[in-house]
């Protein structure tokens, strides 16, 4: 059975055209997953993405995710998608929404930590609330990281920010000098290489 939040995903996505995951694995039973997906679409980006409730609750973020707490990164809501996109590496085929190489750039999990006058809020009440704060286990990024709502509306935004702790580091820049995916170790442009021949 199909999570009803994935209706929207759905919709954009023709699986005869695309070999992107259509979404029929909704439960996970270990620790809440986290994924960052490099995507090479219309523009340069890489997909945030955090399990919650049977799905992967998606920011688009146009310069990638930072280490250093000084920095404050636009995050812009997407779509959900299913929980086996947290492992969708290849092309997108022209013509397809989201047309363009995707590499798994870091996974781990996360701990949800988002609090309210000390009293620990779920995630779906964090987003509703418009704060989030996790910690990621990852491969590449590890810490606290929290997602803030700036606007409402139809074209909402968040920004996406590194916490300071024992992880911050404002002298590494991780979407510069570590590229590749944690999953086939390729750079976005062996993925296109590959698709080609």
């Amino acid at each position: 059975m199909v999570n009803n939040s994935l209706k929207d995903y759905h919709k954009k996505r023709d699986f005869n055209k695309t070999n992107e995951p259509s979404g029929k694995n909704t439960k996970n039973n270990n620790k809440s997953i986290f994924v960052i997906q490099k995507h090479d679409a219309s523009s340069l980006h890489y997909d945030f993405r955090l399990e919650v409730n049977g799905v992967l609750k998606s920011w688009a973020v146009p310069k990638g995710p930072s280490t250093n707490p000084k920095v404050k990164r636009l995050a812009i809501p997407t779509e959900d998608h299913p929980l086996d996109y947290a492992a969708f590496e290849g092309v997108i085929p022209e013509d397809n929404y989201g047309a363009g190489s995707v590499i798994v750039w870091d996974k781990g999990t996360y701990e949800n930590f988002t609090k309210k006058d000390e009293k620990k809020l779920t995630m779906k009440e964090a987003i509703k609330k418009g704060h989030i704060t996790v910690w990621l286990k990852g491969e590449k990024l590890n810490g606290g990281y929290a997602l803030i709502r700036t606007n409402t509306g139809e074209k909402e935004k968040w920004l996406l920010m590194k916490m300071k702790d024992e992880y911050a580091d404002a002298r590494r820049k991780p979407t510069s000098t570590e590229p590749k995916s944690v999953l086939s170790d390729k750079k976005l442009s062996e993925m296109k290489d590959n698709n080609d021949e």
